[in-house]
């Protein structure tokens, strides 16, 4: 004969549970806890599996998770295979990168292509990424492209601009001519 499992919790238990149904910001482990809290009101677990949707052995492993740790066993385990090539130091390498000026790092270029990112970290920290990977990180991490602001003021003569500023300056000064701000066309005064 099967031996038969006690799924009645303490009240100490039953707090921790309910606790963890109502503020736990993890779905699984509110969907487990709340299975949890199921048994112990008496139900089968077969009954709790179909309100759950799930099969009865998950929801006896769910019992067998919280009893050997409780609200902490009932999260996720980390899925196991290959650790990510970008670590710590990839990333670090990275936003020192990207926050100064290539010229400074001996570029011919002024902006950063993803193409030159991967390229550069990879002569940095000897890890290679796919563009496709690097533009997955970068979004992990929390930066966008943007284009650059383009400014040809050292290419302008300054006494030149100097006149347009105060020409500018002048026109602010005269008074409205009664443009609609709906229309191009104005009738001369």
């Amino acid at each position: 004969m099967a031996k038969r499992i006690d799924y009645q919790l303490t009240d100490e238990q039953v707090q921790q549970v309910e606790r963890g149904i109502a503020h736990d910001p993890r779905p699984e482990v509110v969907r487990r806890a709340t299975a949890i809290y199921l048994l112990h009101q008496g139900h089968k677990p077969e009954a709790v599996g179909q309100m759950l949707s799930a099969s009865r052995a998950s929801v006896q492993n769910w019992h067998q998770r919280w009893r050997s740790g409780g609200l902490e066993r009932l999260a996720n385990e980390p899925i196991p295979g290959r650790r990510p090539k970008a670590d710590a130091t990839y990333r670090q390498v990275l936003e020192s990168t990207l926050d100064s000026d290539p010229h400074s790092l001996g570029y011919s270029f002024s902006v950063w292509t993803l193409e030159r990112l991967v390229a550069h970290l990879e002569g940095e920290t000897g890890i290679h990424l796919s563009v496709g990977r690097l533009t997955m990180w970068l979004k992990r991490w929390g930066y966008v492209y943007r284009q650059p602001k383009t400014d040809l003021a050292h290419r302008q003569d300054p006494a030149a601009r100097e006149q347009v500023q105060q020409w500018l300056d002048e026109l602010k000064k005269q008074p409205n001519m009664g443009l609609v701000a709906s229309s191009l066309w104005t009738k001369q005064p």
